[in-house]
């Protein structure tokens, strides 16, 4: 049992159960299945966007994506309008729509790294480009996604909701990466002292390019699920996940220092953002009292994380 309170991904595993009973018996719902279910579907969301945030995180302080929001927006967009509601073209749609994270992730790079502009300032600068790229391509236009692609996005295989399952398989992926893989070694290495992975022959501008093209990547597959999942793209569908991508991540127990990524972490906080968000809708709490809420937990473990750092 200390060995698995020392795990940082617990707390907000714990911090879950508590909100899901919470939410059952403040609401007087009845159907645990269901709201466990729908917790699943909508937090599928959080989770593969929130994976992409978590990399960059890692890479340490000063390292985060605002852009998450518009490389959605400007994926789903352009996807669906390729695919134009036409059978057999959810391939395509999906190309698109990864081609469209593959360039904005290189241009964020690139930004950051030939411009030398601080990730926060070069991705939300970038942001109101795609922003403005995907307003220009919707034109007010609400295409819908092909049949067969939207029933995959909105069912479910034994039980579990598909988009759950991508999920998963990417949270597998990037686990296995991080754990056994040479990049993940050099991704914490380069987050824990990047001046000191530089001078140990580590490829640290590789590493940040391939960690900024990977999260612009996650977003745009996120896009196109969303949209897909929803019946369109709407030019502020990916609004809510600027904030929610973050808290995911530092609720999840990520090091917000950098060097320490938490992946199961990741589906503890993405599921406790939307119980709590549930549980505020039932009483008729409004966006702004959501986020006000995010921004407090957030504050509040920050705090608590530099408290036990300075205590060691």
């Amino acid at each position: 049992m200390p060995a698995l309170f020392s795990r940082a991904w617990i707390w907000s595993w714990l911090a879950t159960i508590v909100v899901f009973g919470l939410t059952l018996t403040l609401t007087g719902r009845n159907g645990a299945g269901g709201l466990a279910y729908a917790a699943l579907a909508f937090g599928a969301f959080s989770v593969i966007v929130g994976l992409g945030q978590m990399l960059v995180i890692t890479l340490g302080p000063g390292n985060v994506d605002l852009s998450i929001p518009a490389v959605m927006t400007l994926s789903g967009t352009l996807a669906l309008k390729a695919m134009d509601a036409a059978p057999g073209t959810a391939f395509l749609g999906l190309a698109v729509a990864l081609l469209a994270g593959l360039a904005t992730g290189l241009a964020n790079y690139i930004l950051i790294a030939a411009l030398r502009l601080p990730p926060i300032i070069a991705t939300l600068a970038a942001s109101l480009v795609y922003q403005s790229v995907a307003i220009w391509s919707n034109r007010g236009l609400r295409i819908k996604p092909p049949e067969a692609l939207a029933d995959f996005a909105t069912g479910r295989s034994l039980g579990v909701p598909n988009v759950a399952l991508v999920a998963l398989v990417l949270s597998v992926a990037v686990w296995i990466v991080l754990e056994r893989g040479a990049f993940g070694r050099w991704l914490l290495a380069s987050g824990q002292n990047m001046r000191a992975a530089r001078l140990a022959g580590m490829p640290v501008e590789r590493v940040r390019a391939t960690t900024y093209v990977t999260v612009a990547l996650f977003a745009g597959l996120g896009g196109y699920l969303l949209a897909s999942f929803s019946g369109g793209a709407s030019l502020d569908m990916g609004q809510e996940y600027l904030l929610t991508s973050i808290a995911v991540v530092v609720i999840g127990g990520t090091s917000i220092a950098g060097g320490h990524s938490n992946v199961p972490g990741i589906w503890g906080g993405a599921l406790f953002m939307f119980l709590v968000v549930s549980m505020l809708n039932s009483y008729g709490l409004g966006a702004g009292i959501r986020m006000v809420l995010t921004g407090l937990i957030i504050i509040g473990i920050v705090i608590a994380a530099n408290g036990r750092r300075a205590r060691r």
